[in-house]
Formats: C-alpha cells, sequence, structure tokens
C-alpha cells in the first residue's frame, strides 16, 4: 500500500515572501491559515532558536482550517547544538509538544545536528540520549550534517533505537553528505532540501544567504524515485523545502506537488498566480 506523501516547506512567516508568495497586506495572523490553502505539513523551525511554549503552538492548530494539516518540530538548539543542556530542556520540550499531541497534528520532532557532529561513541549515546527525552509516542527524525554518519551500521542504530533518518540534499561541498538516499528507518520518510548554494554555505554572518537557492527541475528530478520508493514503504513521507529565501522553497515545494502527482487543495486566488508563474 502506498504511504502518505507530504510536501511543505521549513517555515512560513518570512517578510520576504510578501508579494512573492502572499499578498500585500496579508495580516501575519493569517499567514499560516494563507500556507495551509496550498500545503498540508509544514516544518516549525522558530523551535529552534526559543523554547516554545503550549500555548505557542496550540495557537497554530487553532489558525490551521485543515483537519488533515500536520505539523514537525524541530528541537531547541540544547538538544542538538548545546548538548550539555539537554536535560534542562527535556521537560519543558516535551509540555510544550502536548497541544499537538492532543491535537493529534504531531507528525515528527526533527533534531538537525551541526557538521562539528561526528560519528563516535559519545555521537551514538547523545542520539539514545534525545529518544528518551521525548515523549515515546512521538517520532524523532535525525538530521546529520557530517558524512561520517552516513553507514550501514547507522541505519541498524537508528532502527533499534527507533530513530527517523532525514534524507538530505546540500551544497556539494568537502564533508557533507552529497548522495541521493532513501533511508526509511522508523516507518516514517523524512526528506529535506537546503539548496546548493556553495558560495555563501560556509561564510559568516550569512545564515540566511546559504538558503538562497531555487533548484531547477534537473536537479530535483533524481530525487523523484528515492521519495517513490520512500512513499511506497512508509506509512507517511515528509518532504520539506528550506530554501527559503524569498519563497522559493515555496515555489519548489509546489514544483514538487504538481511532480509526485499532488495538488493544492484549494484554488486560491494567490496561489493560482503562484500556478501561473512556475506552470504557464
Amino acid at each position: 500500500m502506498v504511504g502518505n506523501l507530504r510536501i511543505g516547506t521549513s517555515g512560513y512567516s518570512y517578510p520576504d515572501w510578501i508579494g512573492v508568495i502572499s499578498p500585500p497586506g496579508l495580516s501575519r495572523s493569517a499567514w499560516l491559515t494563507f500556507y495551509a490553502d496550498a500545503f498540508d505539513t509544514v516544518e516549525i523551525n522558530s523551535t529552534y532558536y526559543r523554547m516554545p511554549r503550549p500555548d505557542m503552538l496550540a495557537s497554530l492548530v487553532r489558525k490551521v482550517n485543515r483537519k488533515t494539516f500536520v505539523f514537525t518540530v524541530k528541537t531547541p538548539q540544547a538538544f542538538t547544538h548545546h548538548r550539555s543542556e539537554l536535560p534542562e530542556a527535556a521537560a519543558p520540550f516535551a509540555a510544550a509538544l502536548e497541544p499537538l499531541i492532543f491535537s493529534r497534528t504531531l507528525g515528527s520532532v526533527l533534531a538537525q545536528f551541526p557538521f562539528s557532529f561526528k560519528h563516535g561513541r559519545a555521537g551514538l549515546a547523545h542520539l539514545e540520549a534525545v529518544r528518551r527525552a521525548i515523549p515515546a509516542e512521538v517520532p524523532v527524525h535525525v538530521e546529520f550534517r557530517h558524512e561520517s554518519w552516513y553507514r550501514v551500521d547507522v541505519l541498524d542504530f537508528l532502527r533499534e533505537q527507533e530513530l527517523g533518518f532525514v534524507n538530505v540534499d546540500l551544497p556539494p561541498l568537502p564533508g557533507l553528505p552529497g548522495d541521493v538516499t532513501d533511508h526509511v528507518t522508523n516507518g516514517i520518510g523524512y526528506f529535506r532540501f537546503h539548496g546548493r548554494n556553495a558560495t555563501n554555505w560556509w561564510r559568516p554572518g550569512t545564515t540566511g544567504d546559504r538558503y538562497d537557492y531555487l533548484y531547477t527541475a534537473d536537479e530535483l528530478e533524481p530525487w523523484i524515485p528515492a521519495v517513490s520508493k520512500a512513499r511506497d514503504t512508509a506509512r507517511t513521507t515528509f518532504l520539506f523545502m528550506n530554501n527559503c529565501h524569498r519563497g522559493k522553497s515555496a515555489i519548489n515545494a509546489a514544483q514538487l506537488q504538481q511532480r509526485l502527482g499532488l495538488r493544492p487543495p484549494d484554488a486560491r486566488p494567490a496561489w493560482e498566480r503562484l500556478e501561473r508563474r512556475l506552470f504557464g
């Protein structure tokens, strides 16, 4: 049986989307409602920068009119970058997730590790700690930015720990993962596309500019069989575009919706305009 495929973007509330994706004058409080007219999932990444509160995540659920909409939530930095702080961060983060768990709108939690996080005993032990820190009923996916994690024994370890593997597309730079992968280690597929802006990837002060990249159809095409294979084996597969600069993630996500046989759920005028721009 073919599993459910959900395509969306990493975040939705970007000021530089105004006039490109969202219409001028749209209230910020309506951005998520507008976004949900075209996509059935979103990756919440503001939670990486600050610990979320339960009421904040509950408000997101209220803003979505579609009962089938699903969120994924990025862990705070204490889980991945400032790892010694994990014990103190675990309980507040678990509490913040409760509204999403209760409403059955939480698809997974994402732990995105930095390039400096390399394979080894300490890293494996920390992954176990991350899994224990998040409620057992919540799926957890881990993203590795260093190629040392791309090994068969790591996939076996993730399966044992019931951790999901994140398949990523990144710039072609030394040390970064570079292969097209289709791994599913916890029953849920997960793909993230960060763009291929190699020039800005390591430049200090260009955190936003590193995601300034619009994929061509030819660049995305090699991933289509991988996503399709994951969809065939997983009960749900998430695909998120993180090349968010000036709405490029939404543009590529809409392209992939069409390429993979999905369609926006409603023909809202603003999204019709986007479709005309993309597909003529």
